[in-house]
């Protein structure tokens, strides 16, 4: 096979031995991650039968995130990423271990569970500004975004497979889910630690309110970048369908584990689809009104999915609801990394953290509280109309993110592009 010449490696994120490693790591966790949250979501509905508690799972990983948001961001800015990861992962083996003694006692109390999930999101809390922050120090600024695509096609992979895997670990046997997650666990934690120590300038300012509040004060001054990651937040947490997939499997499409399995990887499959086609047609010109389209259509399409009772339309929906929202995610995830200065970067993560897990789980918990009252199809349904809704509002309260053309470092303003200055 021939070298690439220098100008060509230069961008290709797995030309560095330090991203081949973090990329497995992404792969292996988000593997974990999807097991364990299939195999959770089915104990609860098979043991309990009520929405509510499907919605509050969500709930239970968010709420770390929001309440320790300051700490966490200021830790990936003060001490080592790469060990923060391990010790985090260190933890979900725990929480793995944790679930996987539950089955074997025969739980039917859910209560347990619920308690593993908030140290299951203690561990994510940090995990995630640590692992965002960690990126863009193993790759140049010219293989960032390249970084971000193939990134996101691990878990988007992960996303695919991983659902499918564990509905079919589930059925055979809820021990071999989460043993299998503890394994996929503790392998990662070695691809972490493989890791070349990468050069991280770190903040040398005294700890003070405005050094913990610095994440916020970048986001708030740099109107696009509030603009792309609230847009992201409120279109997903109207529209999240995710935590209804197992009443919508079971009462809807009359479905078990391997169709819900099956209906959680669909949005995976359309975003690796997406993931692929960007890699070799990047976003370089109208980003910011591509992102306003695509989200419109995540919510279209996840309405598609909640007035759906057939199964291949159901996976149809789902897998251009993936499609539409990857748009979304390389648009966020390359402005923040490719603006954010790197003495801020954990504190600016950590507040993207947050904003993603209220679109997610918290999202989650917003469809499983409205379905407990007037079910899951209008729940999904409301939900799809509202992510349309808040793609049109934004659209007209940002025009400076409707006006950005391409994502690095200017900005459009009445036609005329400007350096974006750094706080």
């Amino acid at each position: 096979m021939s070298t690439p010449a220098p100008h060509d490696k230069s961008r290709l994120a797995f030309s560095y031995t330090g991203f081949r490693f973090f990329w497995l790591t992404t792969l292996l966790v988000s593997f974990a991650v999807q097991i364990m949250s299939v195999s959770i979501a089915w104990q609860i509905f098979a043991i309990t039968g009520d929405y509510f508690l499907l919605g509050l799972v969500g709930l239970c990983l968010f709420m770390p995130a929001l309440v320790l948001m300051l700490v966490t961001g200021l830790a990936a800015d003060r001490f080592n990423r790469r060990m923060i990861m391990a010790v985090c992962l260190a933890v979900e083996l725990g929480c793995a271990l944790g679930f996987l003694m539950l089955v074997n006692a025969q739980e039917h109390e859910v209560w347990p569970i619920f308690a593993i999930l908030v140290v299951l999101g203690t561990a994510r809390a940090f995990w995630s500004p640590a692992a965002q922050s960690l990126a863009p120090n193993l790759v140049p600024p010219e293989a960032l975004s390249n970084a971000i695509t193939v990134n996101a096609s691990a878990w988007q992979f992960a996303a695919i497979m991983g659902p499918s895997i564990g509905g079919v670990l589930y059925a055979l046997s809820p021990v071999v889910a989460f043993g299998t997650a503890g394994v996929l666990l503790l392998v990662a934690s070695g691809c972490v630690l493989l890791i070349p120590k990468p050069q991280q300038r770190q903040s040398q300012q005294a700890t003070s309110l405005e050094t913990i509040f610095g994440g916020f004060r970048y986001i708030l001054s740099n109107k696009v970048v509030l603009g792309a990651i609230s847009l992201d937040m409120f279109a997903v947490l109207m529209g999240g369908a995710v935590a209804l997939l197992p009443a919508f499997t079971e009462e809807i499409l009359h479905g078990g584990p391997v169709e819900f399995g099956i209906l959680r990887a669909s949005p995976g499959v359309g975003a690796l689809l997406m993931a692929l086609t960007l890699t070799r047609f990047p976003i370089r010109h109208h980003a910011g009104k591509m992102l306003f389209v695509f989200v419109a259509l995540f919510g279209l399409f996840t309405t598609v999915f909640g007035l759906s009772s057939n199964v291949w339309l159901s996976i149809g929906a789902l897998m251009l609801v993936g499609a539409s929202d990857m748009v979304s995610v390389t648009i966020r995830e390359t402005i923040m990394q490719l603006w954010t200065p790197e003495e801020v970067r954990g504190r600016v993560n950590a507040v993207n953290s947050v904003f993603i897990g209220a679109s997610n789980e918290l999202g989650e918990f917003r469809a499983g509280t409205v379905a407990h009252f007037i079910g899951p199809v209008g729940a999904v349904v409301v939900g799809g109309v509202g992510a349309m809704a808040v793609a049109a509002i934004w659209s007209r309260v940002f025009p400076g993110l409707r006006k950005q053309d391409t994502l690095d470092r200017k900005m459009v303003r009445d036609g005329v592009a400007e350096p974006l200055s750094t706080p």
